[in-house]
């Protein structure tokens, strides 16, 4: 195979976390007395971590560190408990990860999602397949589209970055695989858009998962 190892983003790669996310998040909105949003809306206000999802879900005027960590707070109380309601793999994807194990292409996560969120995730969700790192945030690491994850995870796997293939669905999943020096291809069934992923370094695009077979033979 062409690859030996293909490194995940998680949130609207792997998972279909949004309406999970946006639920809560609007949840402590309305507690703090703020407007909530639509769904969709939370496309554009994932995927640089939880601090920016707070701070994007804000109101302008009140997007300052106190308020932020306010909602932060309040989204880790319930999505602790409900995280699982709604999210499940996205279509494809099992059938994806059964054919990685066949051809033993080995694979990891990274994901700017609290650690304890992405392993309680994969535990629950993806339980049938091994990934040998799923590295969430970390406070020793820079988030994403820093690629000090993704070379991280390299190392523990004992290989060279070059045998990576990165699948993501936003900009900032491209910017990493580039960074890290990957291969970068863009999930159109995701949350972002074919020319934000294009114009982040995709150097190919997806529309389903099974669609990735002929780019690792």
């Amino acid at each position: 195979m062409k690859y030996k190892a293909i490194l995940f983003d998680m949130d609207g790669t792997l998972l279909d976390t949004l309406r999970d996310i946006a639920e809560t998040v609007n949840s402590g909105l309305g507690q703090l007395g703020f407007p909530k949003h639509e769904i969709d809306a939370y496309r554009y206000f994932v995927g640089d971590g939880e601090n920016m999802l707070a701070f994007r879900a804000l109101p302008e005027s009140h997007r300052e560190p106190a308020t932020v960590s306010k909602l932060l707070s309040l989204f880790h109380q319930n999505y602790a408990v409900r995280w699982a309601d709604n999210t499940r793999p996205f279509p494809g994807i099992p059938e994806l990860l059964d054919f990685l194990v066949e051809k033993r292409i080995r694979t990891a996560i990274l994901s700017n999602k609290r650690q304890g969120f992405v392993e309680d995730m994969a535990t629950r969700l993806l339980a049938r397949w091994s990934f040998e790192v799923a590295l969430g945030a970390d406070p020793s690491i820079p988030t994403k589209p820093d690629p000090a994850g993704a070379l991280k995870i390299v190392k523990q796997m004992g290989l060279k970055t070059s045998d990576f293939l990165y699948l993501g669905d936003s900009g900032v999943d491209m910017k990493t695989a580039v960074a890290a020096g990957m291969y970068p291809v863009g999930a159109l069934w995701g949350y972002r858009d074919e020319d934000e992923l294009l114009a982040s370094g995709a150097k190919a695009l997806v529309k389903e998962p099974l669609f990735l077979l002929p780019l690792l033979e």
